[in-house]
């Protein structure tokens, strides 16, 4: 594990970004639907493909990291370097009881979370969720800040708990079923009851 790839694949798209033209021409905003479609393809190699799957998914992802890091090096604004560097950082900063005399916090999504809205100066525990997200990931999402967080007192009345991924899943399917034939957008529709989730969890000043 010497790096060797890494910096092979940095000259390279350094060359690309000089040469190719349909490269060249490329910005940030251009390049998001392709970020997305990777990642998305990603996640299908985790879920069903192969190693050499995997591999070709994670070069391709990895690809448009170093795009991106290249656009803002030739803009003199930032380099590759200058994001390795920064996670790298932040990697060791919120490990204190690896990289320093820490002890192992006992919750360690909460710390975790803590410390970063610690960094970040966050005024709320939702902060910092992307709104790109999908309506289900953002409720997911949304779900998890508050839980890691210890703050489930703002979670709605549940009358029953799934057993499994399974249960869930056919719980999802059903109700998006339903909803279809109802004629509405589930889509819509949870994006909406999340919006509004997180309205009264901020005027609560959670």
């Amino acid at each position: 594990m010497t790096g060797d790839g890494l910096l092979r694949l940095v000259e390279i798209m350094t060359r690309l970004r000089q040469d190719c033209p349909w490269d060249a021409q490329q910005t940030h905003r251009s390049l998001v639907k392709h970020l997305i479609e990777e990642t998305a393809e990603l996640a299908d190699a985790i879920e069903s493909g192969t190693d050499t799957d995997l591999i070709e998914e994670l070069g391709d992802v990895l690809l448009q990291v170093l795009f991106h890091a290249e656009i803002a090096r030739t803009e003199d604004r930032f380099d590759i370097d200058t994001v390795a560097n920064r996670i790298a950082d932040k990697l060791i900063t919120r490990h204190p009881y690896i990289y320093a005399d820490a002890a192992v916090p006992t919750d360690m999504m909460a710390t975790w979370e803590g410390a970063k809205r610690l960094e970040k100066q966050r005024l709320s525990a939702l902060d910092g969720i992307a709104d790109a997200l999908s309506s289900l990931a953002r409720a997911a999402k949304v779900a998890t800040r508050l839980r890691d967080t210890h703050t489930e007192a703002v979670f709605p009345d549940s009358s029953t708990k799934p057993d499994s991924p399974e249960q869930v899943g056919q719980q999802l399917l059903d109700l998006v079923i339903a909803a279809v034939r109802s004629g509405i957008d589930p889509d819509q529709a949870l994006r909406d009851a999340t919006r509004s989730w997180e309205q009264s969890i901020r005027q609560r000043s959670l």
